[in-house]
């Protein structure tokens, strides 16, 4: 007596490939959620008071938690373009934030910042992880895992 094959089977790759888009999905999520946590833990915990850019960073992170949330329940996958957008400008801001931390031709030419200056260092981890530099990296991270999707979409396209 043979078995027969059962769904996961008989579909093969299509059926990894939308297991693997579930978990990026849910991975760029938990970056979006760590990220807004940290920056809350930041400002609201230890008392630091962010800076025009940090503000502007915070807007194009905070609403990935909400919108990656609910495309991981949906398992809507095009979200990824919106995460994607959302995350390429916050990367720009938060590369650019950190420049004026870190390059000094940047710190002798960066403009006024609010009441904060965006050339101050909270925290200067191993001499170079600034605040700044883990929202870059979670920009990051957040881009790389929604270029993957979306280039698992197309893959899937094809078939």
């Amino acid at each position: 007596m043979r078995l027969q094959p059962g769904p996961a089977r008989k579909e093969g790759g299509h059926v990894r490939r939308e297991k693997w888009k579930e978990n990026m999905l849910l991975a760029a999520w938990a970056t979006a959620l760590i990220a807004t946590l940290g920056s809350l833990y930041f400002s609201e915990v230890l008392g630091f008071v962010p800076c025009d850019l940090c503000w502007f960073q915070r807007i194009f992170m905070y609403p990935q938690t909400v919108i990656l949330a609910i495309a991981a329940v949906r398992k809507d996958f095009a979200a990824a373009r919106y995460s994607l957008a959302l995350s390429i400008v916050g990367g720009v801001i938060s590369l650019y934030h950190y420049s004026l931390q870190k390059i000094p031709f940047f710190q002798n030419y960066a403009l006024s910042c609010g009441r904060v200056p965006c050339t101050g260092q909270y925290i200067n981890w191993l001499g170079f992880i600034t605040i700044p530099f883990l929202a870059l990296t979670a920009f990051l991270i957040i881009i790389w895992l929604s270029l993957a999707i979306l280039k698992q979409q197309r893959k899937g396209k094809k078939y």
